[in-house]
């Protein structure tokens, strides 16, 4: 019975274990209640305590039952021949000593890239990471940190065949160093136009479809040296943390100081053209790679990968077939790689096939039942009536929270701890925002039946939610809570698989003629998505959701259950 360990040490604490070709995959935040479970301290290393344990636990194992350990390498810094060992002696101190024994390095970025690739089911790709800046491991045609990865991938091999290289500048205190980040060049920006209180880089991705994409091109695109064979360079300090050196537009100048006092027109028109020419290099860097390996499918990881509105600028302009983003593209998600990893290359296992979802965690554990406070009442053991029952609540634009199955990996929720409701008034969106306390610009994504999602969408959307689509014009008004500002939406489908959330969306659909709901995650601002059936409860009652599916039960509202009660058959009445 092979067993293989993946685990992330660094923010986005991860762990992933792979046995009889089965994932159990887990963030760490999902136990500590802090987002992305960032050390308080700069460079403090963090042990993935609880996902390990679930990981074992879940499949039976104890830690020497594990053949490999894996995980990638993040050290800044290196000493000069010496940085190896002193990395993974920090990591292994931090293991039990059956898992510290075996424990060995893979760089960061080819954690990223095969977290992608070994899902994608394809034999030949090109590969693209790209993030703030990944481990030195990567410096393996280069000197330097990893920030731009590219990748030529095979079922038995890896080559890296592209790294963006630093280049040196004169500076006051002599020749400085500048890295080519495009992740930190389009946080730099997001820094200048979120006020703090709201996730930058997704706010910014969202701001920016209200903005003018001209008004501020011609002065960011200076701020880039795009170059053959897929050269990038970041003049300083765009590419870097400092966001306290003005950026001068139009005589306005930009700090992260000062986002708040600009206005909302101001800071989407600046939104706009950042994402427009955060697009261009990407896109740059990817036809290199479409030349240079010649393949006909791109697979993408990397932070820079949640940038949903890229990616579907990827899919249209790279010239690729076939565009896969990783499943979990953040750094979570080189836990799966590094698994990955340690499965098919190291153990010669067979590749894992195509996943349809990313339920790879924990389910929600014991269902409170009666009045579980603030009037809201569980009624259990509703079964097969469940789909019936919370597709009636959504027709009569209800919101209703669902938890159901396996815990998702990944910052996104797909169906399995997620609010959902009817997306035919703009009413609820904003009714949603208020629940969830966001941004009234930033959108929600639609979940949609796959086989319908073409009637209702122009372009490919997945089961990740990875990319933006257009909606269609003919069928807008019907779901204006789902529609961005600029026509698009980030659109999940889910295929023909049995599952709860199918049977839901069916059953919906049956009830509206619509195969569509809004689809967001269950949790508080500034928090992970929950995990267990208790913080799922407590969070429905304290956002005033009107009811909530949680395994075979039915939380219930107080003003909604009397309603409810005459619109339901006889069949489905709870008693």
């Amino acid at each position: 019975m092979p067993a293989v360990l993946g685990l992330n040490f660094h923010h986005d604490t991860s762990a992933c274990l792979i046995v009889d070709g089965r994932i159990y995959a887990a963030e760490e935040e999902r136990w500590t209640g802090i987002k992305h479970n960032r050390a308080k301290r700069a460079g403090l290393l963090t042990p993935p305590t609880g996902s390990l344990a679930w990981c074992l636990q879940a499949a039976g194992l104890t830690p020497y039952d594990i053949d490999e350990v894996w995980t990638p390498a993040m050290r800044p810094n290196p000493a000069a021949g010496a940085w190896m060992s002193t990395e993974r002696a920090e990591l292994a101190a931090m293991l039990p000593s059956p898992l510290a024994d075996r424990l060995r390095l893979i760089s960061h970025h080819t954690a990223h890239v095969l977290a992608g690739y070994l899902l994608s089911g394809e034999d030949h790709a090109a590969g693209l990471v790209i993030d703030a800046g990944g481990s030195a491991l990567g410096a393996d045609i280069g000197v330097g940190r990893e920030r731009i990865s590219g990748y030529d991938l095979h079922p038995d091999r890896i080559d890296r065949v592209h790294q963006a290289q630093p280049t040196l500048g004169p500076s006051p205190m002599g020749p400085r160093r500048s890295h080519p980040s495009l992740g930190h060049l389009y946080r730099n920006m997001a820094m200048r136009v979120i006020p703090p209180g709201d996730e930058p880089e997704g706010s910014m991705m969202a701001l920016a479809a209200l903005g003018d994409p001209d008004r501020h091109y011609k002065e960011l695109r200076d701020l880039l040296v795009l170059g053959d064979n897929g050269f990038v360079h970041v003049e300083s300090p765009w590419g870097t943390y400092d966001t306290d050196t003005p950026l001068s537009l139009d005589g306005v100048f930009w700090t992260a100081a000062t986002a708040a006092d600009k206005s909302l027109e101001m800071r989407a028109d600046l939104a706009a053209s950042a994402q427009r020419v955060f697009g261009e290099a990407v896109v740059h860097v990817a036809t290199h790679l479409r030349r240079l390996t010649g393949a006909g499918t791109l697979v993408f990881s990397g932070g820079c990968a949640l940038n949903s509105h890229l990616n579907g600028t990827l899919a249209e302009r790279s010239g690729f077939d076939r565009l896969f983003v990783a499943p979990a593209p953040h750094d979570a998600g080189t836990a799966v790689g590094a698994a990955l990893f340690a499965w098919h290359y190291v153990l010669g296992q067979p590749r894992l096939p195509v996943p349809d979802g990313a339920s790879w965690g924990p389910a929600p554990g014991p269902i409170p039942v009666g009045d579980v406070g603030r009037g809201y009442r569980m009624i259990g053991g509703l079964g097969d009536r469940l789909p019936s029952m919370a597709a009636r609540l959504l027709a009569d634009h209800r919101i209703v929270g669902w938890v159901q199955g396996g815990l998702e990996f990944g910052p996104r929720a797909l169906g399995h701890r997620s609010v959902l409701a009817h997306p035919g008034r703009l009413e609820t969106r904003d009714r949603l925002n208020a629940l969830k306390r966001r941004a009234s610009y930033r959108p929600f994504a639609p979940v949609a039946l796959a086989e319908e999602a073409s009637k209702w969408f122009v372009g490919e959307g997945d089961p990740f939610m990875n990319r933006v689509v257009k909606v269609r014009a003919c069928k807008a008004d019907r779901v204006p809570g789902i529609v961005h500002h600029d026509g698009t939406a980030r659109l999940q489908t889910v295929g023909p698989q049995p599952g709860s959330l199918r049977a839901l969306l069916e059953e919906f659909q049956q009830r509206t003629e619509l195969p569509v709901l809004i689809n967001t995650s269950l949790n508080f601002k500034g928090t992970p998505i929950l995990r267990t059936a208790d913080q799922a409860v407590r969070a429905a009652v304290e956002l005033g959701l009107d009811a909530a599916a949680i395994g075979d039960a039915l939380l219930i509202a107080p003003h909604v259950e009397p309603s409810m009660r005459d619109s339901l058959t006889a069949q489905e009445v709870p008693q």
